[in-house]
């Protein structure tokens, strides 16, 4: 489902800044795997990746990120509707482009509206800035459970296969457990694991998600709960980002997919 992130994953839409005096003050949204390689193929012309609305007016320079997206196809959802928002029905009250609004403030007044609204406020995202001197603050502010942070994106994780594997029968016992539904957890189910200190929890990503939704019955997706185990309360997106290593990926395949996806939504 597109409910719950792929640990080690990156799916982010970015807002690129036109730096070229003769084009200056026009932006740009996009949907990458890979932020600092996306935006040397930007600035590289369509010969190198980039869209064709950014060939030829470059510099650009990637402002801002927003990233934690369960797949490619939920941001690249997100992605269109930031990109077209008075056709997406989720955002029709969201006012036109005033006269004398900038673009770069129009599309930060649509992304603030757009972390308010189903199916995107309840997902674990990060709002990113990559350029300090940009930062505006947004109105309406995002949603408690969305971090804002500020840099490059943090390293993606481990592959499997990358590292030796960890030894679980030394570190879990000859068998772990989910502490939910207590059945056997298997190395290629990648266990939620809690963040506090001697804490042990290990748990199936559904079994710990149906506990945390019986406050919200209805919901499809958590918030934030109480870890089994320690009793503290947990933000849904800070255990998905703190999961354990991601399945291996085809980078390659990823960015033809980006490739794809960009030419559809540009022709």
């Amino acid at each position: 489902t597109e409910g719950t992130a792929r640990p080690g994953r990156f799916f982010g839409v970015y807002l690129l800044y036109c730096l070229n005096p003769r084009h200056r003050g026009r932006v740009y949204v996009g949907f990458t795997v890979n932020p600092a390689r996306r935006v040397q193929q930007h600035n590289g012309g369509r010969r190198k990746g980039g869209a064709w609305r950014t060939s030829g007016r470059g510099p650009w320079e990637m402002v801002l990120v927003v990233h934690g997206f369960p797949s490619a196809v939920a941001s690249l959802r997100f992605e269109w509707a930031w990109q077209h928002p008075h056709a997406s029905r989720r955002l029709a009250h969201v006012g036109q482009r005033a006269r004398g609004e900038a673009s770069f403030a129009f599309h930060l007044r649509v992304l603030a509206h757009m972390l308010q609204v189903p199916p995107w406020a309840r997902l674990p995202l990060t709002v990113r800035w990559l350029r300090a001197d940009f930062r505006q603050d947004l109105c309406p502010p995002p949603p408690p459970h969305m971090p804002l942070a500020f840099g490059p994106p943090p390293p993606r994780g481990p592959r499997r296969g990358d590292v030796p594997s960890v030894d679980r029968e030394s570190e879990l016992g000859a068998e772990a457990h989910c502490a939910v539904c207590a059945r056997t957890l298997q190395d290629e189910e990648s266990p939620l694991c809690c963040p506090h200190p001697g804490c042990p929890l290990r748990a199936h990503v559904i079994c710990l998600a149906e506990e945390f939704l019986q406050e919200e019955p209805g919901q499809l997706l958590p918030l934030e709960g109480q870890c089994p185990g320690c009793k503290n309360s947990l933000l849904w997106g800070d255990l998905i980002r703190l999961s354990q290593t991601g399945t291996k990926e085809n980078e390659e395949d990823s960015e033809l997919e980006e490739e794809h996806w960009t030419d559809l939504l540009e022709n």
